[in-house]
């Protein structure tokens, strides 16, 4: 028996079954480049982390129910120069969600409304907001069926 196998159920036990994953990779570095034992248990569980963080990343996005993947990265501005670039920059840092404060974007169909709200929407899922993206017709389409 490994000490990786009595390891094994006591990471389980403590929830920490993510490591399993690294733990082998961290201790050949550990190893190779003489790390210090705090060092190791760092870089281990940060591991474990960012496993965390990731995965909560993902059941957010899913819940969020976006129609894909946009990013205020990809958005074209030169495509309609009337759409305020700096404006929508700071409302990439999620600082109106923090203010309680409303953001409506409006504009005739085809310039970009559903692409900036759901990359808004993913930024604020990856700085750990809950989400929900909707298109009027469907909001509307559930306020209808939860009135009857």
């Amino acid at each position: 028996m490994t000490p990786t196998d009595d390891l094994t159920p006591v990471l389980k036990k403590l929830r920490l079954s993510g490591t399993l994953h690294t733990l082998e990779l961290r201790t050949r570095q550990a190893v190779d480049d003489q790390l210090a034992y705090p060092e190791f248990l760092y870089r281990l569980l940060s591991d474990e982390v960012d496993r965390r963080e990731a995965k909560q990343l993902d059941l957010r996005t899913r819940r969020a129910q976006f129609e894909g993947l946009k990013t205020l990265e990809d958005f074209e501005f030169s495509f309609n120069p009337k759409i305020p670039k700096a404006k929508l920059i700071d409302l990439g840092t999620c600082q109106f969600v923090v203010r309680k404060e409303a953001v409506l974007l409006v504009g005739p169909s085809g310039v970009g409304k559903s692409h900036l709200a759901q990359a808004l929407g993913h930024r604020a899922c990856r700085l750990g907001y809950s989400t929900l993206y909707a298109t009027a017709n469907k909001l509307f389409g559930d306020l209808r069926a939860a009135r009857g």
